[in-house]
């Protein structure tokens, strides 16, 4: 298991954590990764991507723990990154395009102009069928990954800046400054609002019915989903938070946290128990502003999380054995097919300018004729 941070100082931090030895946390790696300040990070089971505000992606393989290359796509500061699987990752960035990359190959396979404005945050569903964004033109769109187009289009009254699906994907929230909506899917309409002091920096889901929301103060609050009651409230940091994590190992619900205080901590909930006070299981300093949090777990069967994100892991997996009807009856719009009919239609002009040449040389044949 490792810790995985990013900084304003351009930085990235990796810290290995042993939970057999009484969750001890070793220093693993520091690397100057950007010319600016972090602004995004997302792994999967291998690769560790970091967006940055100097419109870069880097790609750091962390089982050969060597650099692995750069993606330069976006015209933009990296706002948002996702992994949906082994194979495939989602970005997001201030230029309004979200990008859909084979991570395979690293290739782009399709560029999106998804908002007039800024992407400020996307969120795919465990089943990889749909994905939402939110921008900076208010408004929150639901994508077709099937057929990759645009599904839905909600305006909204405010620019929104976090948008994330709950674990089952029956649940999604969007937050617009420090008020957290709550959507269902089946009805696409707001159940429940949720509002905090100050504004919202972070949300995770630790179960479908549980959701944490963290921002510019100190506290890490748990929030009923059904009822929109308050089940916890901590002191976690000493300066506002900027992000958390969430996952699952033998049983035990985890939480973690960053702050710009310079401190990663981790804290163990008990749901069954979760109107107490969450237990801190471990703690590094790395005297550094931090932007963005990420957790890398080297296996299954050593971890499984929680998180959305890793609920389309397990989602991928199928798709890989083949059971999945996802592929087999539809191209999904991340596919190398679909890059060739939907992406920068190089393949098709080649094959235009082919026929072309071909009826040119029938009609020089017939003149000689």
């Amino acid at each position: 298991m490792e810790l995985i941070g990013g900084c304003y100082e351009q930085i990235l931090f990796g810290f290995a954590v042993r939970p057999a030895e009484n969750w001890a946390v070793v220093p693993d790696f520091t690397h100057h990764a950007h010319s600016a300040s972090l602004s995004a990070v997302a792994v999967n089971d291998r690769y560790v991507v970091t967006g940055s505000r100097d419109e870069t992606m880097q790609i750091y393989d962390l089982k050969k723990r060597v650099e692995h290359g750069a993606l330069l796509q976006h015209n933009g500061t990296i706002s948002c990154l996702e992994f949906y699987g082994k194979t495939h990752l989602l970005s997001g960035a201030e230029d309004g395009l979200i990008c859909i990359w084979n991570t395979k190959k690293w290739e782009c396979l399709k560029s999106i102009k998804a908002h007039r404005g800024h992407v400020t945050s996307l969120s795919i569903h465990p089943s990889g069928r749909l994905a939402l964004s939110v921008g900076t033109d208010r408004t929150l769109r639901t994508w077709n990954l099937v057929e990759g187009r645009s599904a839905f289009i909600k305006n909204l009254k405010q620019n929104a800046h976090l948008v994330k699906w709950s674990p089952s994907g029956e649940l999604y929230v969007v937050v617009i400054a420090n008020k957290v909506d709550i959507y269902k899917l089946e009805t696409a309409a707001v159940s429940g609002t949720i509002v905090t002091e100050k504004r919202v920096s972070s949300v995770r889901f630790i179960t479908d019915c549980i959701l944490a929301i963290a921002g510019d103060e100190e506290f890490v609050r748990l929030f009923d989903c059904e009822s929109q009651n308050c089940l916890c409230e901590y002191k976690a940091h000493e300066n506002r938070i900027k992000d958390i994590h969430s996952f699952e190992r033998e049983g035990l619900h985890v939480l973690v946290t960053a702050s710009s205080d310079g401190y990663i901590k981790m804290w163990s909930l008990d749901p069954d128990k979760i109107k107490s006070s969450p237990s801190l299981l471990c703690e590094v300093n790395t005297k550094a502003r931090l932007t963005c949090l990420a957790v890398w777990l080297k296996s299954d069967s050593e971890a499984k999380q929680t998180s959305t994100e890793v609920k389309a892991s397990s989602s991928q997996s199928t798709i890989e054995v083949g059971e999945e009807p996802l592929i087999k009856k539809k191209k999904i719009c991340w596919t190398n097919s679909d890059k060739t009919a939907e992406g920068d239609g190089q393949g098709a002009s080649k094959k235009l300018k082919s026929t072309n040449l071909q009826q040119k040389k029938k009609k020089i044949l017939q003149r000689l004729k």
